[in-house]
């Protein structure tokens, strides 16, 4: 049987202990190690040596930047772990920047702990783990991205057009490629549906 040691950084201790809690019945796991102080977590994975370590999206009450931009910079740093999201934030847009940046795979936290396991061993051997959710849809571009953000800001056309440089029939023409990715007819509808997939970005301090 292979070990494996798995580091979990997250910001709530309660899941933080509940994981930890749950994976102790599991023979494969050999060490789990949870942190909250993420200033020296790449000398923390030089020491401790995980194969996997897990990253929660939303870092808001350990760390300025989000998880992804963590993870981005363990991948970067060449630290001989393998990088996966679990995380509540299982939106199209998170899942497609941690594929961006190299990591191993994306997992919903409301996942349980077998299946987590097993999903986690498999990692371990080389697979890498990127599921579509019910509700995926094409990728929209950063301009596309750019302009959705102005709509739900409450910009016309004719001033997007004038903020992001170019003329009003291109932003028209973005925004009806948005309509067909997002498959809604009205802005409204885009804004809506860009909050619920990640693309218009949400406040952590709500």
């Amino acid at each position: 049987m292979i070990l494996i040691n798995i580091l979990l950084i997250d910001d709530h201790a309660l899941f933080a202990k509940s994981l930890e809690i749950a994976f102790g019945d599991y023979a494969e796991i050999d060490q789990f190690y949870t942190i909250q102080d993420v200033d020296n977590v790449l000398s923390l994975i030089e020491e401790l040596e995980p194969e996997i370590t897990l990253i929660d999206i939303n870092l808001s009450n350990i760390s300025n930047e989000d998880g992804l931009e963590l993870a981005k910079n363990i991948i970067n740093s060449g630290r001989l772990t393998k990088v996966v999201m679990l995380t509540g934030y299982d939106l199209p847009v998170y899942r497609h920047e941690a594929i961006k940046i190299g990591a191993s795979g994306f997992i919903n936290k409301n996942i349980v702990p077998d299946k987590l396991l097993k999903i986690l061993m498999e990692i371990n051997k080389g697979t890498i783990y990127f599921p579509k959710s019910p509700g995926y849809v094409e990728e929209l571009t950063d301009r596309e991205k750019q302009i959705l953000q102005l709509l739900s800001d409450g910009y016309k056309r004719k001033d997007i057009a004038s903020m992001v440089f170019t003329s009003e029939r291109t932003v028209s023409n973005h925004i009806q490629h948005i309509f067909d990715k997002l498959n809604v007819s009205s802005s409204l509808e885009a804004v809506t549906k860009g909050i619920k997939l990640g693309y218009i970005q949400p406040n952590y301090e709500e």
